[in-house]
């Protein structure tokens, strides 16, 4: 999975998520031992105690006790997390110096000095290197790209880098955009990489501006496409900071033509101030990763403020200590927006944003849409599954679509499809080899916005949806989901902490898929610190898609109120909650002491919420990721109407492309099968069945196996013993003794070198039909993790192509003890529940002889007395079981013959009774205890191996070969010894290690 740093590098580089993520796991390993707690336990003890949840205001002790406790884990999170990430962020190198060396990235070496061009190949792509000085003197580092005859005029595409990046980050996209047909263009912005000046935030002064100039430098290249003089044929792209400069040019300078922004802001100022709320988590990863390890430049402005410019840095600063923006921060931020320019932008934009983004969600990109399409421009939205939260980032279906946009309206080819006019990523079916889910897509001819076109209301004739390339209309579906209309009153704490945790930048991709395959979600209200409503179940699943709205009454002690609302999908048995991409909507509410009806608008989401679910409205007063007032205020909220959802019928998921082995392995198969037929003879015919042991379960007769590659190193030699019916068979054996092996052998997965199985008398060969008779668990069942337990039974009894009449599937569920648990998906059980359904897999159709390797791992041991008993009641009713295990002590109590196995070989066979007599091992019962004087006499005795206390009145004894209890019992009773028993030992692990020669 690919993912994006946390301000938008560019889709060809990544920061180090996964060092990230192994560096913040070692980090939350030491701080178990810091905090004295084990984060996992008190996990658990959330979970068992309120469902992972705080039952709201009136929650007594038992329900605080586990989120304040969890309080403190969070916030070890939140520390590490911070000493982790911002030490990975790589701060903006310092310019080049003037006359400076210049060496290439990789793929072609060169060196000049400042000013000149260098230039280098690779892959047939040409790059010239180049330091381009702007007006006020700031050297600006670019790179040009360019493939195939050098006199063919082409368009040109202007490539912009994410925050904290560069152009160096670019050359792979470069490359692949040069190679069809475009000169491409990249540049390290103001402040990153080795140009110079101060970062500007998109300043229109400066980086703006500095791409005027760029576009002038293409307008005089001779291989740029010009539409006249000094204005070629040029495309903007790139992603976050990069994806607003796009925006931001096309507002700008009238000569780019078309643009692709990617998961970025239309209103810097509403991204990093909503609804007037102070972003302050991001903001803070923000503005210190430009300044990491630099120090102010300009006297005045204090340290930190690195590469930003003096007026930035002052504005940070002023918010930060304040918590809450102000008129001139806002404006400041506003006016270096694509917002600014929105009336201007008037060019076919292709929209492309993350559901995975707290960062910049979905509302920023339905902002751009909605003026961009007002401004007569073609328009295309696409929504992917990742984002500044991480997840997937499609690259390779990206780079293939905005080539696909610039083709269309660069080139001008009329004949390309640029793909739907609005597009959902969604995760599919999870992968069987890599439990990994595929996405799919759902299309729609046109993008409707976030709630129909007017919040709370669909498409109407006189509100009209939007219209489609083939005039069809694009309506959102409305489900009102009524909500208690009960007044909660809960309290913003002095501080504003312990915040409530919804999204932690970076993480909320991580969270929210281990939510979804946990079904417990991380999210976290306090007590006594949020409102919530609960809609009652579902009738129906549906799927939201877009912005939920609600009405809500708000009072607040002090007059003005900051809310965190939230809507979560709430399991039917109201234990687990999941945030859908762990996203928040802050409210600030004002002119609220006597009570103020505003309208919620949520974070807009793609989520499939099922039947039986319920959905639950909060309200909290704070939120990590945000600041919340200092001061301590009493809120109360009331819902004031229903929960409004948004749906899209239309949008339904087209199936993920099938992989070429789907298809192509099949066919191959088929063709040397057919190959196989014609030039093979067959020289391994099945031998008749054996009339004589048609009832007789097991016979295997001089087995063997020899090891891959190897003509006398053998896995299985010379092994012969028979099972009968009713016997619970116990296979035995050191690790690496052939019991698998020879399990496998048996069910036809292996051919053996030597020897022959047959069961009820039919020879063993890959596919008999006696195998019909076998049940088996070896090496593990292969579950489909996406699919339920009860879902996976039914497809491997179909697979059998046996009637469904003969699956005895309610015996086999009641076996395997599951309960509600059969119909969740496998990936969530735990090992012990995977072998409970593995034992019910086996037992289907109720075989005649059914083999089981190691069924108790994983086992508690109440579940193993359970298989014990199950196994011998199975027995009883005249089938047989052949189990392989390591547990001697279950052996000995669930088994009624042993088959003893060492290197291969058979070393014993025969009753558990006979076998564990034979040990030469006796238990003497005494009347009272005897003095070690009297002990050390008895163990000197001849024929006497050894002698030592079990307890005070037991003895336990092993006699030399060849020598009886009856000859030793006179010479005990000689030393006065007060003996009342004298027992053979019958202990299944003194036998066995006998038997393969370990100490006994």
């Amino acid at each position: 999975m690919q993912k994006r740093p946390f301000h938008g590098a560019p889709r060809s580089s990544y920061d180090h998520r996964p060092s990230l993520w192994i560096t913040l796991a070692a980090r939350l390993a030491e701080a178990r031992t810091v905090w004295g707690m084990d984060l996992r336990t008190s996990s658990r003890r959330t979970s068992r105690r309120s469902g992972g949840l705080p039952r709201g205001p009136g929650a007594g002790p038992a329900a605080a006790r586990s989120p304040y406790r969890l309080a403190a884990v969070l916030a070890t999170v939140l520390l590490l997390l911070a000493s982790t990430l911002l030490p990975g962020i790589a701060p903006p190198a310092a310019a080049a110096p003037g006359g400076g060396v210049h060496r290439a990235e990789s793929g072609g070496v060169h060196r000049a000095e400042s000013g000149g061009v260098h230039r280098a190949e690779s892959g047939g792509v040409h790059r010239a290197d180049a330091f381009r000085r702007m007006p006020d003197g700031t050297r600006i580092d670019t790179s040009y790209f360019t493939a195939g005859d050098p006199k063919r005029k082409r368009p040109a595409v202007l490539l912009a880098h994410g925050f904290g990046g560069s152009k160096t980050e670019l050359r792979s996209q470069a490359e692949s955009y040069a190679r069809q047909g475009y000169a491409v263009l990249t540049w390290s912005a103001r402040g990153f990489g080795r140009s110079g000046g101060e970062i500007g935030l998109n300043d229109p002064r400066h980086e703006v501006e500095d791409v005027s100039r760029l576009v002038d430098w293409l307008a005089r290249r001779p291989e740029v496409l010009l539409d006249k003089k000094g204005d070629p044929r040029v495309g903007a792209t790139g992603a976050s900071y990069g994806g607003a400069i796009s925006l931001l040019a096309a507002g700008h300078d009238p000569r780019i033509d078309a643009i692709a922004p990617e998961i970025t802001y239309w209103d810097l100022s509403q991204a990093l101030f909503p609804d007037g709320v102070f972003k302050k988590l991001w903001a803070g990863i923000f503005f210190t990763s430009g300044s990491a390890d630099i120090g102010s430049r300009v006297a005045g402005v204090g340290v930190g403020c690195g590469r930003f410019t003096p007026e930035l840095c002052a504005m940070y600063r002023r918010v930060a200590e304040r918590g809450a923006p102000d008129a001139a921060a806002t404006k400041l931020l506003h006016d270096r927006s694509p917002a600014a320019v929105g009336d201007r932008i008037k060019v076919p934009a292709l929209i492309v944003q993350g559901q995975s983004d707290s960062l910049f969600p979905l509302s920023q990109a339905d902002e751009t849409a909605r003026h961009i399409r007002a401004n007569g421009a073609p328009v295309s939205v696409d929504w992917i599954a990742g984002g500044h939260d991480g997840g997937d980032m499609e690259i390779p279906r990206l780079t293939h679509r905005i080539t696909k946009w610039f083709d269309r309206y660069l080139k001008k080819d009329r004949s390309v499809d640029t793909g739907p006019a609005f597009r959902i990523s969604r995760s599919g079916s999870v992968g069987a080899t890599d439990d990994t889910a595929r996405l799919t897509g759902a299309d729609l001819s046109a993008y409707p916005g976030l709630t129909g076109g007017v919040p709370g209301r669909t498409g109407t004739d006189s509100d009209p949806a939007p219209a489609g390339r083939d005039g069809s209309r694009v309506r959102y579906t409305e489900h009102r989901y009524a909500l208690p209309r009960d007044r909660q009153v809960f309290a913003n704490p002095p501080g504003g902490s312990p915040p409530s945790l919804s999204a932690v930048p970076g993480l909320g991709d991580g969270l929210a898929q281990l939510a979804e395959r946990t079904g417990q979600g991380f999210a976290v209200d306090f007590p006594g610190q949020f409102a919530r409503f609960d809609t009652k179940p579902l009738t129906h699943s549906v799927r939201v898609t877009g912005s939920p709205t609600v009405r809500v009454d708000v009072r607040s002690s002090t007059g003005t109120a900051v809310l965190f609302a939230k809507v979560y999908d709430v399991s039917a048995d109201g234990k687990k909650q999941v945030l859908p991409a762990q996203l928040v909507s802050p409210v600030r509410v004002t002119g609220a002491r006597e009570g103020r009806t505003v309208s919620v608008t949520l974070p807009a989401v793609d989520h499939q919420v099922p039947k039986g679910h319920r959905l639950r409205l909060v309200l909290s007063a704070t939120d990590l990721g945000y600041a919340s007032p200092a001061a301590p205020a009493t809120y109360s909220v009331t819902p004031a109407g229903a929960l409004t959802v948004p749906s899209l019928p239309q949008a339904a998921s087209n199936p993920a492309p099938l992989p070429v082995w789907v298809w192509a392995l099949p066919a191959a198969g088929a063709v040397l099968a057919l190959l196989l037929l014609l030039v093979r003879r067959r020289t391994d015919a099945t031998p008749p069945p054996d009339p004589g042991l048609a009832d007789v379960p097991l016979r295997i007769t001089g087995l063997g196996k020899k090891y891959a590659r190897s003509t006398d190193r053998w896995a299985v030699r010379d092994l012969s013993f028979t099972v009968g019916r009713g016997q619970v068979l116990g296979l035995l054996g050191p690790n690496g003794a052939g019991k698998t092996t020879t399990l496998r052998m048996l069910l036809g997965l292996v051919t053996p070198d030597e020897g022959e199985i047959r069961v009820f008398g039919h020879a063993i060969r890959p596919g008999a039909h006696v195998l019909s008779r076998v049940g088996a668990f070896v090496e593990g069942p292969g579950f489909l993790p996406h699919l339920s337990g009860r879902r996976n039974l039914d497809l491997y009894w179909k697979a059998t192509g046996r009637p469904a009449e003969d699956a005895h599937v309610e015996e086999a569920l009641e076996i395997a003890g599951l309960g509600e648990a059969l119909d969740r998906p496998v990936r969530t059980y735990s090992q012990g529940m995977r072998q409970r359904l593995a034992l019910a897999q086996a037992m289907l159709g109720l075989p005649d002889l059914l083999l089981l390797d190691e069924p108790t791992n994983g086992l508690d041991p109440p579940q193993i007395r359970e298989m014990r008993e199950v196994m011998i009641a199975y027995a009883a009713s005249g089938r047989t079981v052949v189990v392989s295990s390591h547990l001697l002590s279950e052996v000995e109590q669930s088994c009624t013959h042993l088959v003893v196995m060492d290197r291969g070989r058979l070393v014993a066979a025969g009753p558990v009774e006979e076998i564990t007599g034979g040990t030469g091992a006796v238990t003497i019962g005494l009347a009272h205890p005897v003095s070690d004087p009297v002990l050390a006499k008895a163990a000197a005795l001849p024929g006497v191996a050894d002698l030592t206390r079990d307890d005070d009145r037991t003895l336990l004894l092993h006699l030399e070969e060849g020598t009886t209890t009856t000859a030793l019992l006179g010479r005990l009773l000689s030393l006065d010894l007060p003996i009342t028993s004298l027992t053979p030992r019958r202990r299944l692990e003194d036998a066995f290690l006998h038997l393969i020669g370990g100490p006994s």
